[in-house]
């Protein structure tokens, strides 16, 4: 491709991943993104999802200040009243998060749990982006009729027609492309709802982010579409709401 359009990553994580063992450190992730021609992105703290939430959130704010990118704030499912606080805190903040990341799975909260439902509401209401990780099949349903802008991280292409399903319908719901790579998948999406609901997502430095932009890069979509997907649907998401 002569003209390599702006690429974005919806899906930084910084930090040690308890369940793995293994590091995300910011050099690292640079380096990774100078090879595969990422130019910046939007970055949680692992910290923040597993343990040690306002530490881990302020871990990522100094990543992404230091790097250029923008920091995604988490808040505990487990603790809604600590959510409460934390949104609170961050929103206070010299400069507000447009966007919060959470992580149902890890923190072992189902979607049918109260705390689920009210941190959401809350999000909702403050005119919040919300990256959502988990199965698109359990997690999108609650967020149904919200007014919800979401980006679910976690879409498989083996549950691609659940995603299309909501989406008709819900004009605020988007994916990450990360595990959207069946045949067809990404085409599938923009022929469906538009490629504006496809946001580039690599899960960078904990997935393959070269494959991830190949499969991008080599689609059917148009250069147009891949430039929208590429970067231009982070960021509107990382805009204020209407």
């Amino acid at each position: 491709m002569t003209d390599a359009p702006l690429l974005l990553d919806c899906d930084i994580l910084v930090g040690h991943d308890v369940t793995t063992g293994r590091w995300g450190r910011p050099d690292d992730i640079a380096k990774v993104f100078a090879g595969s021609g990422i130019s910046g992105g939007a970055v949680s703290a692992l910290r923040a999802v597993h343990f040690d939430v306002p530490t881990g959130n302020d871990e990522a704010h100094q990543v992404a200040d230091g790097n250029g990118w923008t920091r995604v704030p988490v808040l505990d499912l487990r603790d809604p009243l600590g959510a409460e606080k934390e949104l609170d805190r961050q929103l206070a903040s010299a400069t507000p998060p447009r966007a919060i990341r959470l992580a149902p799975t890890a923190q072992s909260v189902e979607p049918t749990y109260p705390s689920f439902d009210h941190v959401v509401r809350l999000l909702v209401d403050a005119g919040l982006t919300i990256f959502l990780e988990g199965d698109v099949r359990k997690v999108g349903p609650p967020l149904r009729g919200l007014g919800a802008r979401v980006v679910f991280l976690d879409t498989h292409f083996y549950y691609l027609g659940d995603f299309v399903l909501m989406a008709r319908s819900e004009p605020g719901f988007h994916t990450s492309t990360r595990m959207l790579t069946g045949p067809d998948s990404l085409e599938i999406v923009a022929a469906e709802v538009g490629a504006e609901r496809l946001v580039l997502g690599c899960r960078t430095p904990f997935h393959e982010t070269r494959s991830v932009i190949r499969r991008l890069l080599s689609s059917k979509l148009g250069a147009d579409e891949i430039a929208q997907a590429g970067s231009r649907s982070l960021t509107t998401l990382l805009e204020p709401a209407c």
